[in-house]
């Protein structure tokens, strides 16, 4: 089994300016000369950590992550205001031109794999290979089996935690109530919900929930930014124009590279979501972990990205 690649700091970071509200923060890890490849973490909303650069060999690429808009090191800190899909699509393009690159693998994870496909279906020209994981589509169904009932019959005890703040009055449409409390003027409101919404994530994320993983979602800083703009994205449809729109599109695609590596048991993104995309994408590569469920983390998961990493 692989594991990931010793701990790295960065050799560049800066940010830069993308529009009149939003600064984006970005980093360079590994090899200046190696290939080039590009993180896009999860949420939206859950910014960057140490940890994504060790899923790459530092000595053969150079590993470039960004926080997007409204999280991490990106300003204003969660910020929903000219925060949409196609905003950070083309916040991905204007990086790559601002770091001169001229084509670049793509690697990203849950929402990271969502905004992957829809910057390869845009900017297919500026794409060498895919690495995908964790297999979010953002379609009506995949909201509501996470959000408003499906996964709530799998963690019964961690979803009376995620009802707690919505009054019974308002439970037929949770995405909806959850927008106007992480969207109130009121911050306790706001934190309040932001808590509630996140630890259910990080309480479904592995196959065995893992208590420090549950703590970090629960953080105030890292609970609103994720939350708010969760919610913000989902209540918006993902700003897609159809619900179907990845899998109708994918085609633009198909004769890139690419890997899809899925847990067997993931209840976040379940597997039906990897393999429609890969029946949609048969030159695809799909590996389905058969002891694993969401996160990036689980040993079955991390060997099969970094296999793949290593032998792209």
């Amino acid at each position: 089994m692989r594991t990931v690649y010793p701990e790295i700091t960065p050799y560049h970071t800066d940010k830069i300016k993308v529009s009149e509200i939003h600064t984006v923060y970005f980093e360079e890890c590994g090899n200046p000369n190696g290939r080039p490849v590009v993180f896009l973490h999860g949420g939206p909303g859950g910014g960057i950590q140490p940890s994504y650069r060790q899923y790459f060999n530092p000595e053969k690429w150079r590993i470039i992550l960004l926080d997007q808009r409204g999280c991490g090191q990106s300003a204003p800190f969660a910020e929903l205001r000219e925060n949409t899909t196609w905003d950070l699509v083309a916040d991905i393009e204007t990086l790559r031109q601002h770091l001169k690159i001229e084509k670049w693998a793509v690697f990203g994870g849950s929402w990271g794999s969502t905004l992957a496909l829809t910057y390869g279906i845009t900017h297919p020209e500026s794409c060498t290979a895919f690495f995908l994981r964790g297999i979010f589509l953002l379609r009506k169904k995949e909201i509501d089996w996470f959000y408003q009932e499906g996964c709530s019959k799998i963690y019964p005890d961690a979803w009376e935690s995620y009802l707690k703040p919505i009054p019974h009055s308002e439970r037929g449409d949770l995405v909806q109530a959850y927008h106007q409390r992480l969207t109130s003027p009121d911050a306790q409101v706001r934190r309040s919900a932001a808590k509630a919404w996140a630890i259910w994530e990080g309480s479904t994320s592995k196959l065995i929930p893992d208590n420090q993983m549950i703590e970090h979602y629960g953080e105030d800083n890292f609970a609103e930014a994720f939350a708010r703009i969760e919610c913000h994205y989902f209540t918006n449809k993902g700003f897609f124009p159809e619900d179907n729109f990845l899998l109708n599109n994918v085609h633009k695609i198909r004769y890139i590279p690419a890997v899809i590596v899925q847990g067997r048991y993931d209840v976040v993104c379940p597997a039906e979501n990897a393999w429609d995309l890969h029946r949609a994408w048969p030159e695809a590569e799909l590996k389905i972990i058969p002891n694993a469920g969401h996160s990036l983390s689980e040993i079955g998961t991390t060997d099969a990205l970094i296999e793949a990493t290593d032998r792209f």
